[in-house]
């Protein structure tokens, strides 16, 4: 296997190494900003309400926006979980390691089930009036940004595919040129958006969850009573 690099990976290496910078500084402003400032009098003890905030907190039961949308939860669980697995699939691709055989039939079949649902989000937003009154155009890019690289991971993958000929001959087939140069091209464009766009959340997120736990914890509203701190 040859590890000569083309341009267009080197300029996907580049667009990562300046996201992760940039999500580094992001982290780094976050730790500046040190623990919330709150001057009422403690109530409670706040590592137990924290932890609660990254573990039960988290269950649909306990989100008025999940258990009242479950369609919607559901679909962006698979949405990130599929996000998750096409950014871990980068590095295995780039490095000449593209899934064969059923291991690749079930990750396409899983990738398939993402998009739709990141389909459906983008459909929803658009229809809904009420999504209407709180989107943006932040929140139309990032969805098909990271729905267009869902979508060229499935044809990097499924083009070189092998498989018995008498199961899926049609699969036995080069992949067509642009293929590569339109998956690093994509994923350049969604490293360098990633920082700037709504999608830095994947660093606000856990500072989010922090703060939120400290806030209750601290008024000892969280944890519940049958959870000890």
């Amino acid at each position: 296997m040859s590890m000569t690099l083309q341009w267009y990976q080197w300029m996907a290496l580049a667009a990562l190494g300046i996201c992760l910078t940039a999500c580094i500084v992001h982290f780094i402003r976050l730790l500046r900003m040190g623990k919330p400032a709150d001057y009422s009098r403690q109530a409670g003890k706040t590592p137990g309400a924290i932890h609660y905030a990254f573990t039960g907190a988290m269950s649909p039961a306990k989100k008025e926006s999940a258990f009242l949308h479950l369609p919607t939860y559901t679909a962006g669980l698979f949405y990130h979980m599929g996000t998750f697995v096409s950014l871990i699939l980068f590095f295995f691709i780039i490095s000449g390691l593209v899934p064969d055989g059923w291991l690749a039939i079930a990750i396409m079949t899983f990738l398939c089930i993402s998009v739709c649902s990141g389909i459906a989000i983008l459909v929803k937003r658009i229809v809904k009036k009420e999504l209407q009154s709180l989107s943006n155009p932040d929140d139309f890019i990032s969805n098909i940004l990271v729905t267009l690289f869902q979508i060229i991971t499935i044809a990097v993958i499924l083009f070189p595919l092998s498989l018995p000929a008498s199961l899926l001959p049609r699969l036995h087939a080069s992949p067509p040129p642009i293929v590569l140069p339109a998956y690093y091209l994509i994923f350049t464009l969604l490293m360098l958006y990633l920082p700037v766009g709504k999608l830095r959340h994947s660093v606000y997120f856990f500072a989010a969850r922090y703060h939120l736990g400290y806030f209750f914890g601290w008024r000892g509203v969280w944890p519940p009573g049958n959870i000890k701190n």
